[in-house]
């Protein structure tokens, strides 16, 4: 299996559904950050390929990242995720993630990613993040 810190990739902190399916992995790239996820054979469909509904949530995660940083780490959600399947990743492959921001206004942020093993796309993704006018319920002062 890969090990990405090999590569100078650090392991994030998960929290809530993302670290039931990681450890999701983070690298500096210029100005921007990549982000990565090691398949497990717990990833895979009844075809023994990495689930589709996986590739989603990485590439949801990943563009989640993205959109935090150019809000200035203001809560958002998506409103919207489009996603093309151009290929297969298995167990043990490293996906990574890498996206750009499209268009950014004062409360949706457009942006667009790829998900690639070994310098191949395998998803192609294009999405819409809404800013919250308030925080998350659970980040709430009742909730601390």
């Amino acid at each position: 299996m890969t090990d990405p810190a090999t590569d100078g990739w650090k392991e994030r902190e998960g929290k809530g559904f993302m670290a039931s399916v990681g450890p999701l992995w983070s690298r500096r790239e210029g100005d921007g950050w990549a982000y990565g996820l090691v398949a497990r054979d717990t990833h895979v469909n009844a075809t023994g390929v990495v689930h589709g509904g996986l590739l989603m949530s990485l590439a949801d995660q990943a563009m989640s990242l993205l959109v935090w940083e150019a809000m200035e780490r203001k809560p958002c959600v998506t409103i919207q995720l489009d996603t093309q399947f151009l290929s297969a990743a298995r167990p043990g492959d490293f996906i990574q993630a890498r996206g750009q921001v499209i268009r950014k206004t004062r409360s949706l942020v457009f942006v667009q990613g790829t998900l690639e093993v070994n310098g191949e796309p395998v998803v192609a993704a294009t999405g819409i993040w809404k800013a919250l006018n308030h925080p998350p319920a659970a980040a709430s002062a009742g909730n601390r």
